[in-house]
């Protein structure tokens, strides 16, 4: 028998026809603006089908860990999913503001049978999302997303027993324990004395704990929009929007300074002079540690297809490889253990060392990079003179609302054409990448070249194009 609600939100929520749905689950979990896609009673159903999907497959009878962002509509989505757990025989365990790694890690660490983060990462303060761990604290597997999204929309048999309510309860003290994790992966003896860093929290998730840490560390700390704002999360700020942090690095003389994202799964840092230091460079420099100490099998990275060509030469003729995947942390995180790489990550700044943790984590990231640097008693700026050239490389977006054109525009004959005229003047001294983005309503353009002239005039080439055949014109 399936549920009535399960019927109301299939037809009024997700309103497509079985043949022509659109999937809910995206590149991280489940995200859109909050109050259209994320409802109240959408959120119910996913909380009920994901504790109905994780209970079938596996023998653990623990608890599912929630763990939320600084958006307003956070406590609401929290609510209603961990209801929607309850509903389905789940006991919650509510741990309220964290960052998204903390919630795989206390999934990892416990006998939870999931985590979940309600949280749209570097998205806008309208957004929001569900990201979702199973019991490993790994993302979910295709086939368990599939399982719960089949549920929501009407397709799979409820039978609930009534008397089997899960209990909700608040546990925000494990967020501590979290912290302390952090703190002990470190190598004994850290200590921060002597430099100044000046963190960019967002107005998010980070906001408790990275301060704290850096300061129990000896390090002097200029904080950022450090309060827990869900009108200001992300907005002009954090790892996505860099010109604060770079001017209050060089006004305060900082040795380093580190933005985060509105979760806290990523990080970009900037040097003394105000540099930006992406995801490639930080790949590389950890890299290099890794390897002098014979602690990276194969000499191997794991990165994705937006990796700069300038950081590929640079770590091959080191005698690295690099190992490219879709965009998307958890694509980075197959290939790793796939390859049994140890170091991977994205260009945007999200990181994964499996010496010391199995997700992203940017406040970690950020803690043993300044470690390493503390430790070969260097700086950023000095270490970054000395690393490798990028590649000029534009990125562009275009905003595409039809989520089905944004979908199907590998299809479009004119874009296809547009990129091989590009990728063919170009040769091999350049890479072009367009996809659809798959946490936001935007086709992604990346041109890379050693011309930056040249990367230009491909970039808006393909810009002109697919607002052309993309984005309606207005009339007239």
């Amino acid at each position: 028998m399936v549920t009535s609600l399960s019927c109301q939100v299939d037809s009024k929520i997700i309103g497509a026809s079985q043949n022509m749905m659109t999937p809910l689950f995206g590149t991280d979990g489940i995200r859109g603006k909050a109050g259209e896609l994320l409802t109240a009673p959408l959120a119910l159903e996913i909380g009920y089908w994901v504790g109905k999907v994780l209970q079938e497959n596996t023998l653990n009878k623990g608890p599912v860990i929630i763990g939320q962002d600084s958006r307003n509509s956070s406590d609401m989505l929290a609510m209603a999913v961990s209801s929607g757990l309850a509903w389905s025989g789940v006991e919650v365990w509510q741990i309220g503001l964290c960052p998204t790694p903390c919630v795989a890690h206390l999934t990892q660490k416990s006998n939870a049978i999931g985590g979940i983060m309600v949280s749209a990462s570097h998205n806008p303060p309208e957004d929001n999302g569900i990201k979702f761990f199973g019991s490993q604290g790994k993302k979910l597997t295709q086939n368990l997303t599939q399982a719960i999204e089949a549920g929501i929309r009407g397709q799979l048999n409820s039978l609930r027993k009534e008397s089997a309510w899960g209990k909700i309860l608040n546990r925000p003290l494990l967020v501590q324990d979290y912290q302390e994790f952090l703190h002990h992966s470190l190598p004994k003896n850290t200590d921060f004395k002597g430099r100044k860093i000046v963190l960019d929290l967002a107005w998010g998730a980070a906001v408790n704990i990275a301060p704290a840490i850096f300061k129990a560390l000896g390090a002097q700390v200029v904080s950022l929009h450090d309060q827990a704002d869900g009108d200001q999360i992300n907005v002009n700020c954090g790892s996505t929007h860099l010109e604060r942090i770079q001017k209050a690095v060089k006004e305060h003389q900082g040795d380093i300074g580190f933005a985060f994202d509105g979760d806290a799964d990523r990080v970009i840092l900037v040097d003394a002079k105000g540099r930006i230091v992406d995801g490639d460079h930080i790949l590389y420099c950890w890299g290099q540690k890794l390897q002098k100490q014979n602690r990276l099998p194969e000499n191997l990275i794991v990165g994705t297809v937006m990796a700069n060509l300038g950081f590929e030469r640079a770590w091959q003729n080191l005698g690295g490889q690099l190992v490219r995947t879709a965009v998307g942390d958890q694509y980075v995180q197959e290939m790793m253990w796939k390859t049994g790489a140890m170091l991977g990550g994205e260009q945007s700044g999200h990181i994964l060392c499996h010496h010391h943790n199995i997700s992203g984590d940017g406040i970690q990231t950020a803690l043993h990079l300044t470690a390493l640097l503390q430790e070969e008693a260097i700086t950023l700026t000095s270490w970054l003179d000395g690393s490798f050239q990028t590649y000029p490389q534009i990125l562009s977006n275009v905003r595409v609302q039809d989520r089905e054109k944004r979908r199907a525009w590998p299809e479009c004959e004119p874009i296809q054409r547009a990129i091989n005229i590009a990728q063919k003047d170009l040769g091999d001294s350049g890479r072009i990448l367009v996809r659809a983005s798959g946490t936001e309503p935007l086709i992604r353009i990346m041109v890379e070249s050693s011309s930056a002239t040249d990367a230009q005039h491909w970039t808006d080439y393909l810009v002109n194009t697919v607002q052309k055949y993309l984005v309606p014109q207005a009339d007239g």
